[in-house]
């Protein structure tokens, strides 16, 4: 078997942060809502392009989460375009980032937290200003 990329990455959650976290890559991110197969739970496939690599789905009512869990999970990475337009969004939207080059590349990264606390970055080659 041969790995030839990420196919996408699942958030399980009641549906208050469901929807909240479904607002957050859409609006801020830049993804899309789109066809979703019918599951037997309620949730969200959200595009980039014509891929969709953020699943979102709604946790059961009596489904417990373990808090306690010990979790080597930092952030999801995505590639982005439009720096300034994503920037002043964020400013829009209140929301603390943290900006950083990659070493030796130009390449700016914005760190944040989506609504549930997980980590991401948005990544913008050198070119886009």
């Amino acid at each position: 078997m041969t790995t030839t990329g990420l196919n996408h990455f699942n958030l399980r959650a009641p549906r208050e942060l469901l929807d909240e976290l479904k607002e957050f890559y859409c609006t801020v991110v830049g993804l899309r809502d789109g066809p979703r197969p019918q599951f037997w739970n309620f949730g969200y496939w959200l595009y980039a392009g014509d891929k969709p690599i953020v699943h979102l789905y709604q946790a059961e009512p009596d489904e417990e989460r373990d808090a306690q869990a010990v979790t080597t999970f930092d952030h999801i990475a995505f590639d982005c375009t439009n720096r300034p337009e994503v920037e002043a969004t964020l400013v829009r939207c209140n929301l603390h980032y943290r900006a950083t080059e990659v070493p030796g590349s130009k390449r700016v990264q914005f760190f944040l937290k989506d609504p549930a606390g997980n980590g991401v970055e948005l990544i913008f080659p050198s070119s886009d200003a």
